[in-house]
């Protein structure tokens, strides 16, 4: 299969009061995951850290930098929330999503969630759109 490239490691996104900041400084509202169960929360970042490793990898499943940033960011958000140091974040979470390129079947399968995952974060009041943009 292709090179792998690293979509992103644990905690890479700066997350201050509902903000994320994607490399280049690009800002994005993070949805608010307060209220999810502990259960909703492991299933999220799960998902989370799918598509983030098939969008960056599988061709035709590309995601916009704002997209990206409201992904990870989220994902952040939840290994906070749940407690989980940048190791145990990416052993638990990224290291299963980066097996998923092992089997030629998972961009087709993983890839179409990703629009849904976005529009779901939208929902719960994230959002794509750069709030501030470094020159």
């Amino acid at each position: 299969m292709q090179s792998w490239r690293v979509a992103t490691g644990a905690f890479a996104i700066s997350v201050i009061a509902g903000l994320a900041a994607a490399d280049g400084g690009m800002t994005v509202k993070l949805p608010d995951v307060a209220g999810l169960s502990e259960d909703e929360a492991k299933a999220l970042i799960a998902d989370l850290a799918e598509v983030n490793v098939i969008t960056a990898n599988c061709p035709g499943y590309e995601i916009s930098n704002g997209e990206w940033t409201l992904l990870t960011g989220t994902g952040d958000r939840l290994a906070d929330r749940l407690q989980l140091d940048p190791s145990a974040y990416d052993r638990n979470y990224y290291g299963p999503a980066f097996k998923l390129l092992d089997d030629p079947e998972a961009c087709d399968r993983v890839g179409p969630k990703a629009k849904p995952l976005i529009e779901k974060l939208v929902g719960m009041g994230g959002g794509t759109t750069p709030l501030t943009q470094s020159q």
